[in-house]
């Protein structure tokens, strides 16, 4: 073989190291991670700042790592998938918010509404979008072109509900919640329509919600427009985790996925188990 065959054929082979799912899977994750923790903890523009930059690591990876298109960011159908996503988010919320209403002592909170909403709305922008990007993105995508859709669904859930375990106040029920509430409910979503965008207006929708209600957010203390405290059963109101360690939220997400993972079936969206 000579030199400028060997040079050929050296290329190739690390051109399909790179394409290897779990390679590209990495570097995005690498790539994503690295500008997500660079954007957290700042103003909340910089979190904004820090979804774009974002979308446009993810871009690069996908396109020169990964050598693959991107029909899960087609931006033709951002807005209105986006808009889908937000529209279950909130009626995942309400729902679930309404059926424990009565275990909430919630308070109008002080401070100006319109900053208050502002900051959620910036903050939560940052973390529905790396997050998805991360988990639905790059992982479940990686993992499903070696396993199939249900391992990679199962997986994708059990690692977000693992990562959960580190928040404020977490337990190992919660981490179970969270993984069934965002790990399946959101691997869900974006099964069924194939498009990130309306996972991430779920993530969003959710979020946001619940924080300008007053209530944590995953651990995390909300400065929303009310101000909630639990009354009931930490089982029914999640304590001072939040309402996603509640078992109402469980019940309803899957409620919401199921169908979803069906719609998913019909279309064929999901990836059957390779056999080796």
């Amino acid at each position: 073989m000579d030199a400028e065959a060997l040079a050929s054929h050296e290329a190739g082979k690390f051109d399909r190291v790179l394409r290897f799912p779990l390679v590209w899977m990495l570097a995005g994750i690498v790539g994503v991670g690295g500008v997500s923790a660079l954007s957290s903890g700042g103003p909340p523009v910089l979190a904004v700042a820090g979804a774009v930059a974002a979308v446009a690591v993810y871009w690069v990876v996908m396109r020169h790592v990964a050598r693959r298109g991107m029909p899960e960011l087609l931006s033709a159908r951002a807005v209105p998938h986006a808009v889908i996503g937000v529209a279950l988010g909130v009626v995942f919320i309400a729902v679930s918010v309404l059926m424990v209403m009565t275990e909430f002592s919630f308070t109008v909170a002080s401070g100006d509404t319109a900053s208050i909403v502002a900051t959620m709305v910036a903050v939560q922008v940052g973390a529905a979008v790396t997050e998805e990007l991360l988990f639905r993105g790059l992982a479940l995508q990686a993992l499903e072109r070696l396993c199939g859709s249900w391992v990679a669904l199962a997986v994708t859930a059990v690692f977000f509900g693992l990562v959960h375990l580190a928040n404020p106040g977490a337990t190992p029920w919660s981490s179970f919640a969270i993984a069934v509430e965002a790990g399946v409910l959101l691997g869900a979503a974006f099964l069924w329509r194939r498009d990130l965008w309306l996972a991430i207006g779920l993530h969003f929708a959710w979020n946001t919600s619940v924080g300008l209600l007053g209530i944590p957010v995953s651990g995390h203390p909300a400065a929303g427009v009310l101000t909630a405290r639990p009354t009931g059963p930490d089982l029914v109101t999640g304590g001072g985790f939040g309402l996603e360690a509640s078992i109402v939220p469980v019940v309803v997400s899957l409620v919401l996925a199921v169908p979803m993972l069906v719609a998913a079936h019909r279309r064929g969206n999901l990836v059957p188990l390779r056999r080796r």
